[in-house]
């Protein structure tokens, strides 16, 4: 069981939004122009019109349950497993530093995920309204 402070309602609240504001932001740009980021999971050698759709409701669906604290644990941790496959699939050149930064925020956003997976989203979210801390 993860400790309880004061300040964790708050800290949690703030990482959830933090983390969700990621998602939903790019999952809405992917969603504005579905063909030109179809067009760059092409360029990786993978199906883009396939993939546009699970990518953009992962990020939109994952990012909404993230924001409001439901089912965290688990979103949580399916979403660190989707972070870490984009960093490995997408940003993989590391002769280009841009790719390599991408690589390294890929892989905090994951451990904030998995942070959160253990943390549990607080009692100030749908779960903890439900008593599924």
């Amino acid at each position: 069981m993860v400790p309880t402070y004061p300040q964790s309602n708050v800290a949690l609240l703030l990482a959830r939004l933090l983390l969700a504001a990621l998602f939903l932001l790019s999952g809405f740009g992917k969603l504005m122009d579905t063909v030109g980021t179809a067009g760059y999971i092409n360029a990786f050698g993978l199906p883009g019109n396939i993939l546009i759709w699970p990518a953009i409701i992962a990020e939109l669906g994952g990012g909404l349950l993230i924001l409001v604290g439901f089912q965290t644990r688990l979103v949580a941790l399916l979403l660190a497993l989707f972070t870490l496959f984009l960093a490995v699939v997408f940003h993989h050149d590391f002769k280009d530093m841009n790719q390599m930064i991408n690589f390294l925020k890929n892989l905090g956003i994951a451990g904030g995920f998995l942070a959160l997976m253990v943390a549990g989203a607080g009692d100030w979210s749908v779960d903890g309204a439900r008593g599924q801390e």
